[in-house]
């Protein structure tokens, strides 16, 4: 594999979850000193460990702002600084524009938005100290349409994302730092198969994507590489669809 992420270092947040797995190892593939963050530790160091190349795994509770802080300043001071940022968590919740609740409507957005947010203000600077580089913001189609008229909460997180990012890629313009928002459609995961298998929601998915099938973690992390590279040096404030076709219709 190529190695165009060859001596950056990169920070990968929800990144023991299926996609953010498949992030991990494919910037380690590509040559990124990846840390590896998530709330749980321990899960953090192995995976760091299978995937090397001076990866460093930190626990990391997104919607807080001091984990926050003691993250970057720890990365900084044993890695240098940031080339790349994957804002890579989220959660989401099944309820309505009527069932949803105050407590899921703060779970969900604290992590999912206020946890973007959070992450571009501390590490972005980071990045720009080291002379630019990339943030990912990893969104959905469902920051974009309205879905099945459930998942309230993520659906407003989500599009929140999607205008964050342009709203900084506008101020980091001219100060090297490029900022892009990635939106997978339906993505096979360990725990997409849980909650999907054999239901009506999976034969609307399918019906509804063009492609006839679900997505892989793999194929979002290529895309997630590709806006990370230089490779995509002429894009910034750009919204990149991983849906099979979803949103064309």
């Amino acid at each position: 594999m190529r190695s165009r992420m060859a001596g950056r270092t990169v920070l990968v947040t929800g990144a023991t979850g299926g996609i953010g797995d498949a992030v991990v190892r494919r910037l380690a593939g590509e040559g990124a000193a990846v840390v590896v963050t998530d709330l749980d530790a321990g899960r953090c160091e192995q995976l760091a460990q299978e995937v090397g190349g001076g990866a460093l795994g930190l626990a990391l509770d997104v919607s807080d702002e001091a984990a926050w802080q003691q993250v970057v300043a720890e990365v900084t001071a044993r890695r240098g600084e940031l080339s790349v940022l994957v804002n890579n968590a989220g959660i989401a919740g099944m309820n309505t524009v009527v069932t949803e609740t105050m407590e899921s409507w703060e779970q969900v957005l604290g992590v999912t938005q206020t946890g973007v947010w959070l992450g571009m203000k501390h590490a972005g600077p980071s990045i720009e100290r080291a002379g630019g580089g990339s943030i990912v913001n990893v969104a959905s189609i469902f920051g974009t349409v309205g879905g099945f008229g459930a998942q309230f909460s993520y659906h407003a997180a989500k599009g929140a994302v999607r205008l964050m990012t342009k709203n900084a890629a506008l101020y980091w313009a001219k100060r090297g730092v490029r900022v892009n928002s990635l939106h997978p459609g339906f993505i096979e995961t360990p725990r997409s198969r849980e909650l999907w298998r054999g239901t009506p929601r999976l034969a609307a998915m399918l019906e509804g994507t063009p492609l006839g099938r679900l997505g892989t973690p793999e194929e979002v992390a290529a895309a997630v590489a590709f806006l990370a590279s230089d490779e995509s040096s002429f894009m910034t404030g750009s919204e990149l669809y991983v849906d099979g076709g979803w949103t064309a219709r």
